[in-house]
This record gives structure tokens, sequence and C-alpha cells, in this order.
């Protein structure tokens, strides 16, 4: 059975969830990544409504669609971070409170628990129906999400700093992710980190050396997204197999680089996203340099059998055309792995 194909919400949280359903449906997914914001997921509803996963599901049932994660990137932007006045606009007033720096972390780590709570409950109330869709997905229960960084500041080492200032930031994450990965634990969830550009982990060194910080946590691994790395020279299809047995989700999104002006470098030139001038920007799937025939032959190899949910971001594109036909091109290339042999076992006497 080929892996599903899904479509992740976040970008689409200006659309209630009983809107947007149908859509998915009708571009072609087999089912949605939900958001932990707009209506599309809300943790402390999940926790305390009863009705709330319920209906949840029948939503899902209604428009013939999975849920194979939930994600939550806002909250967990916030855990790790040096706050400013930019988090109150992606965390909720309870969180953000008065937007003291530390109650605020404290706050969003807490929000973090409660969402793998929120998870193993909802995985739990969709086991039936989500068996008969996808039996050998093999994932498990997921939360997809950033970390934050206290380092990020320092990514370009001036004013000069030093390992030992670096291995703080790693040992700040390390001490506020630890609870949040034994809270997961406890509840048989898994954390994914999209590596990511103000993450504790942007590229294959840095994750490393996160996993090296949680003494690698079982619980913690990767929502792999490619378009993150392949701008920053990144090797996309080594982050696969270096971390083969950490990959708990799959982002299909794509990126060009190489193209503007020349006077917009990698940093981006604090220049909006489709400024003609940038040197990178995303792209709709399929459209972009990334190579998913690559990446599809390593996820094979290393026999991921999760979905591949279709992160759309392309600003110079209509998104439903844009998802639309990202759906189809990533369902064109998604190909079963050979559990028949190999192609000249047939030369095999024996086997003849």
């Amino acid at each position: 059975m080929p892996r599903p194909v899904t479509l992740f919400t976040g970008q689409w949280a200006d659309l209630p969830l009983d809107e947007l359903l149908p859509k998915v449906k009708e571009m072609g997914y087999d089912g949605v990544e939900l958001a932990c914001w707009g209506d599309h997921f809300d943790v402390q509803a999940a926790l305390n409504d009863d009705d709330y996963i319920t209906k949840k599901w029948d939503l899902l049932k209604k428009n013939d669609l999975s849920c194979f994660a939930i994600s939550s990137h806002l909250v967990g932007q916030a855990i790790c971070d040096n706050i400013d006045e930019r988090h109150a606009s992606i965390l909720s007033e309870e969180i953000y409170g008065d937007g003291d720096p530390e109650g605020v972390r404290e706050r969003a780590a807490a929000e973090m628990i409660a969402t793998g709570k929120a998870c193993r409950k909802f995985v739990d109330a969709g086991k039936d129906y989500m068996q008969e869709r996808q039996p050998q997905s093999g994932i498990g229960a997921v939360v997809n999400g950033f970390t934050g960084s206290s380092i990020w500041h320092a990514m370009y080492a001036f004013p000069p700093t030093d390992q030992e200032f670096l291995q703080r930031g790693f040992d700040d994450f390390a001490l506020r992710f630890g609870p949040i990965l034994d809270a997961f634990e406890e509840e048989d969830v898994n954390f994914a980190l999209e590596v990511h550009p103000t993450e504790i982990a942007f590229d294959i060194a840095s994750a490393k050396r996160a996993l090296e910080a949680i003494e690698n946590h079982k619980r913690f691994g990767f929502n792999y997204d490619p378009s993150h790395l392949g701008y920053q020279g990144v090797d996309y299809v080594r982050f696969i197999r270096e971390f083969a047995d950490r990959i708990y989700h799959v982002h299909m999104k794509d990126a060009w680089w190489g193209h503007g002006d020349g006077t917009v470098g990698v940093f981006g030139g604090h220049t909006d996203f489709c400024d003609a001038r940038r040197q990178w920007d995303f792209r709709s799937v399929g459209r972009g340099d990334i190579d998913f025939e690559e990446i599809i032959v390593a996820l094979n190899d290393i026999q991921y059998n999760g979905p591949l949910s279709v992160e759309w971001e392309d600003g110079r594109m209509e998104r439903f055309h844009g998802a639309t036909e990202s759906c189809a091109f990533t369902k064109s290339l998604d190909f079963p792995r050979n559990e028949g042999g190999m192609f000249d076992s047939a030369f095999d006497n024996e086997k003849q």
C-alpha cells in the first residue's frame, strides 16, 4: 500500500476545519496533519471536553480523511527561545501572559506536556478507524513541532563565541525538554522536531548535538523537511540515512535557491518572501530544487511507512491550485518498496 499523502493544516488555519476538510478531500489528499492553532486542534479542549475528540474524528470520518500527527510548532518555539514581543503574535494570551520570558517558557513547556497527553487521547480514540485505513504505518503517536533556541542569535560567531558558550544553549535545551520527553514517554508519544533555522537543530551537525544533549532520548526524533536544509547547502538525503531510526514524520516541502539578483544571500537580507532579489524561496512541491526522487528512495531504504505530509508554501501561487498539484506530484512520485527479491534473482536455477 502506498504511503498516505496528507496536508499540514498550519498554513490553512484561517479556515475553520469543517470548511477546510471537504476541500482537502477534493484536492486529493488521504488525510491531514492537524495544527494546534486556529480551530484545528485545541489541546485544552481535547483534554477537558469529553466530546471534543469524538467530534474531531467524526469530522474526519465524514470527509473520509486520516490523521497521523498533530503539530505544535508555535508553542514549541517559545520553550527555549529568548522571548520578545514577536512571540505574542503566535501564542495564546494564556501562555504569553505578561510576557515575562521565563514565565512564557515555563507555560509553553507545560502546554507541550499537555499536547503529548492530548495526542495520546486523540490517537486512542481513532485507533479502530485508522487501523482500517493504514494498518502498517508503524509511526505511533507523533507530535511535530519546534524547540526554539537560546543560542540562535549566535549563529554567526561575532561577537566572538566559543564552544562553551554554545554548549550552554544545548544544555538549556536538555534542561527544558528533558521533562517534556519523559512525559511523552509516559504517554507513549514521540516528539518530532522539524529541523529548521531558529531551532536548536538546523542541520545535521546540530541535530546530532541535540540528540547528544538529551542523551539520545528515544522520544526525540525528527519531522523531516528537506526544504529547510537544501538552501543551506546541507545534504538533505544524507539526513535521512544519518537519522534512519529517528524519522518519525515527513514533510514534503520544496524550495529553490541560486536565484535573485545577487544582492541577497542565504541569510535573506531582511527581505520578505517572494522578493525577486532573494537567493532562495519556498516553492510548490515539484517546482523547486529539491530532488524528491532521491528522498523517496532513501525513505524506502530506511523502511519509513508513515505519511508524506505536504506543507504547502509558495507565495507566488494560488494555494488551492498549488496544494492540489503538490498532492498529485507526491502521489505520482511515491512508489512501494521492493519486497520480492533482487531484480536478477530469476537467474538462480532454484527460483525458476
